[in-house]
């Protein structure tokens, strides 16, 4: 048997259920010679008369009695699950996968995770802080968030945060025995604090200033994936620290850390949270990008 429309056995229950061609297309949104015309080529695909019809009443055959008391709970349960579909669209819930480098997921996402659980408590929120790069699609997250240098082409992508800058800060007592660096080059003779990613490269400290770049091999006695221990250290006087402004606001603020080179720091765009095209992504992951945007427009950034 030929495949039969849905709305055409939709259109069969509404004539059926109004005893009326007239007031079933009225609620079917269609004329009322579509509403006879769908019902005819229903008819002759089952190859069975469903409705009696005369000029003045619509009448069900045994057939269509038949066909009738087995689709009204089906179509029952078609009109629940697609009020279920629209309704999670205004109460998103379901889970958030979201894989995230460290200082995004502590500069970025952490300060606002609890106010998007607050407004959305019907979403699970799973967030994976790594550091590599990885294909969120393979591994099965909703989203990522990197840096728009290492963003692929792709990707659906929304700013998550601020402008940030690199910044360059030592203790007191670190500039008071090497000197504060009156340009990047000098910190070649400096003690540096430096990081290594888990590929094992140890990149080199950018700069800029009025359009020029310069990528320095820093040396020092520490190298760590920790920034928690970079910091540790450098508030304990073991030597220059570069890292994102984030990260050593409190300490600037307080006088525990000094900034050096500070004309050498230019703001870059904050992350993004970046998802594969969708026309209809999971309400989870929809309801985030509005809470960002929203953040956004609120916080002007």
């Amino acid at each position: 048997m030929d495949r039969i429309d849905l709305g055409a056995l939709d259109h069969f229950a509404a004539v059926a259920r109004h005893g009326n061609f007239r007031r079933a297309a009225v609620e079917r949104g269609v004329s009322a010679s579509t509403l006879s015309q769908a019902l005819r080529d229903l008819e002759a695909r089952l190859g069975v008369r469903l409705l009696n019809r005369t000029t003045r009443s619509v009448a069900m055959t045994d057939a269509g009695a038949a066909l009738l008391a087995s689709l009204q709970p089906a179509l029952a349960q078609i009109a629940a699950a697609v009020d279920e579909a629209r309704s999670a669209q205004d109460a998103p819930s379901g889970a958030l996968r979201i894989n995230a480098p460290e200082p995004a997921v502590a500069l970025v996402l952490a300060p606002l995770v609890a106010d998007f659980l607050a407004a959305y408590p019907a979403v699970r929120l799973e967030i994976i802080a790594e550091t590599s790069l990885v294909d969120i699609v393979a591994k099965g997250f909703d989203a990522g968030v990197r840096w728009s240098e290492s963003l692929a082409q792709d990707m659906v992508a929304v700013p998550l945060g601020p402008p940030q800058r690199y910044v360059v800060a030592a203790a007191p007592q670190t500039i008071a025995r090497w000197g504060a660096p009156a340009h990047p080059r000098e910190l070649l003779q400096r003690p540096c604090l430096r990081v290594r990613f888990p590929s094992g490269a140890e990149p080199p400290w950018e700069f800029e200033r009025g359009g020029e770049t310069l990528r320095l091999p820093v040396t020092g006695p520490l190298v760590s994936n920790s920034i928690t221990l970079q910091m540790q250290a450098a508030l304990d006087g073991a030597g220059f620290l570069q890292t994102m402004d984030g990260f050593v606001a409190d300490h600037l603020a307080s006088g525990r850390l000094m900034e050096v080179l500070a004309d050498w720091s230019e703001p870059f765009p904050g992350p993004l949270l970046y998802y594969p095209s969708r026309r209809h992504p999971p309400s989870a992951l929809g309801a985030f990008v509005a809470f960002i945007q929203a953040r956004r427009r609120r916080e002007g950034w």
